[in-house]
């Protein structure tokens, strides 16, 4: 009968897990019954199959596994803070360099559209050399754009320093979801994309320290200080840590004895249990890296990638539905969301009603970062439901069935985007913009996650590609929405554009997730059939069953 993973708590040195769970014909299903022999999470085996090698990433230990996301998630976290963080100097740069509120916004949307287009260039690096040196590099950027900053005397300067160090740590909104990928099982995905989501989203916070921090000798300076401090410590960890997680699994299968050989194998061997010197010569199981060597700054370069064409061809995937829909609904969420709390909150609580110190102009993040603490817990569920609906559907597993989970989301969020209108607008209690922003951040939480975790399980094959595209567009799209917000909201007011026009849209997006819960798999067996599908390397194949 199937082995069943009980909480990973055997040595996997010894063990290298065993499954026979494969891919259907339309790209996002996926056959996750458990035959004899199989390792298997409550009955479901585990996708991808991963090589009988130790050397693979999802047979490394978990506890590699979990050091590496914790440092993926610092990444992003540092990289997000650096780039929203400084919100609440708009106005005092504004003075500083006698510039407008306007023109001071754009050291946040520049560096925010930076942030996005850094993809275009690294993910097909990466592709091509390997994921440890160009995070290693990304993180050098990231230093010296941080120093750059603590330095800077002009506007000019500011500016070139604020993309430098946005374009390197843009490599963080791709990566994690990349190393999620690469290290963890299907039914993990959720969870741990979840848990990098929390890293981007915490980031919040980072307006409030960075507020206090302008009472200090330092003033804004100090910020950029503190954050190049955290980002050295974190290149020494990840140098030390982070082990490549680019692995050509299917060249090592194709060199050693598929999952049926061993079967057989196994079957004619007449002891009880079966000789593990024999399956180890058949297998060629090679000896796993020792630690020197996984501290070479060198990763694994794959011959038969092409970059430029990487980089024409991700642009097709905003042709593809899931993937739009990622790109709008972060997009939103973020030019709708962060960036108009970030540029409304510090100038509307520093002015008649309010009159709060600038000091205190960063604390808004609290009601997001409130609203992100409660949705963690729900972090896990979509991969729960996920499992449970594929119980009932005999082992078979659709990329849908995750998304039940984001139902309440779809009205919350746009809820929250209302109550912070209508509070600007009326000059209500300021307890509204903590609930208008926290409402906010809780429905903008479930789809950050997983709007993403389902278009990876949907195209499971092309993640790299799909994230390149995934983050060109939300940056252009919260760019385009957030580089003329205070121009808009003194034009029409903060209801009419917060309220109405940003609510509405956010809304729009939102409902969108009961087309892909009804009929997101014929929009996947369609694509499939399309010339996109052929483009992209990924057909169904002929005589599959119509729906």
């Amino acid at each position: 009968m199937a082995r069943k993973l009980a909480g990973k708590s055997r040595n996997q040195e010894s063990h290298l897990v065993r499954s026979h769970a494969h891919e259907e014909d339309t790209p996002g299903t996926v056959n996750v019954q458990a035959v004899e022999g199989d390792d298997a999470y409550y009955g479901q085996a585990l996708f991808p199959v991963p090589a009988q090698d130790p050397n693979d990433p999802l047979q490394w230990p978990r506890s590699k596994k979990i050091t590496i996301l914790v440092i993926m998630c610092a990444y992003s976290f540092l990289g997000n803070a650096a780039l929203l963080g400084p919100g609440p100097y708009l106005t005092l740069w504004s003075e500083l360099f006698d510039i407008s509120p306007g023109d001071a916004s754009t050291l946040i949307s520049y560096p925010n559209l930076a942030y996005g287009f850094s993809s275009f260039f690294l993910v097909p690096l990466y592709l091509k050399i390997g994921r440890r040196p160009v995070m290693l590099g990304s993180l050098l950027a990231f230093i010296a754009g941080l120093a750059g900053c603590s330095q800077a005397n002009s506007f000019g300067v500011l500016m070139a320093a604020r993309i430098l160090h946005c374009f390197g740590a843009g490599i963080c909104e791709s990566l994690p979801v990349q190393i999620v990928a690469d290290n963890f099982f299907l039914h993990e995905r959720g969870k741990h994309i979840g848990y990098y989501t929390f890293g981007m989203c915490f980031a919040a916070i980072a307006t409030i320290p960075a507020a206090y921090m302008l009472s200090t000798d330092y003033s804004w300076r100090l910020f950029f200080y503190v954050i190049l401090a955290f980002a050295c410590a974190l290149f020494i960890l990840a140098f030390l840590f982070v082990e490549e997680t680019s692995y050509d699994r299917e060249a090592h299968m194709s060199r050693g004895a598929s999952p049926e050989r061993l079967d057989r194998i196994i079957i004619s061997n007449t002891s009880e249990k079966p000789d593990e010197t024999a399956l180890e010569q058949t297998t060629g199981t090679p000896a796993r890296k020792p630690f020197l060597a996984t501290l070479s700054p060198l990763g694994r370069v794959d011959p038969e990638v092409n970059i430029f064409t990487l980089m024409w061809r991700s642009f097709t995937y905003f042709l593809v539905p899931q993937v739009l829909w990622v790109v709008t609904s972060f997009g939103i969420i973020i030019g709708l969301g962060a960036l108009a709390f970030n540029y409304v909150f510090p100038i509307k609580i520093t002015a008649p009603p309010y009159n709060w110190p600038a000091s205190s102009s960063g604390v808004q993040s609290l009601g997001s970062l409130l609203g992100f603490i409660l949705a963690l817990p729900f972090t896990s569920s979509s991969d729960r439901l996920a499992g449970y609906l594929t119980r009932r559907n005999n082992g078979i597993r659709e990329a849908e069935m995750r998304l039940g989970v984001m139902l309440p989301a779809m009205i919350i969020g746009p809820a929250g985007l209302l109550v912070y209108g209508l509070t600007a607008q009326l000059d209500l209690h300021w307890i509204g913009y903590f609930f208008g922003s926290g409402l906010a951040s809780f429905g903008g939480y479930f789809y950050y996650c997983f709007t993403l975790a389902y278009a990876v399980d949907s195209y499971n094959s092309n993640t790299s590609e799909m994230l390149i595209a995934i983050n060109i567009g939300k940056q252009t799209v919260s760019f385009g929405l957030g580089f003329g917000v205070l121009d808009w909201v003194t034009e029409k007011g903060y209801a009419a554009i917060i309220s109405g026009a940003f609510g509405g849209a956010f809304l729009a997006n939102n409902l969108m997730l009961i087309v892909f819960m009804l009929w997101g798999k014929r929009i996947r067996r369609f694509m499939s059939r399309s010339w996109l599908a052929k483009l992209h390397g990924r057909r169904e194949k002929s005589g599959s069953h119509a729906l």
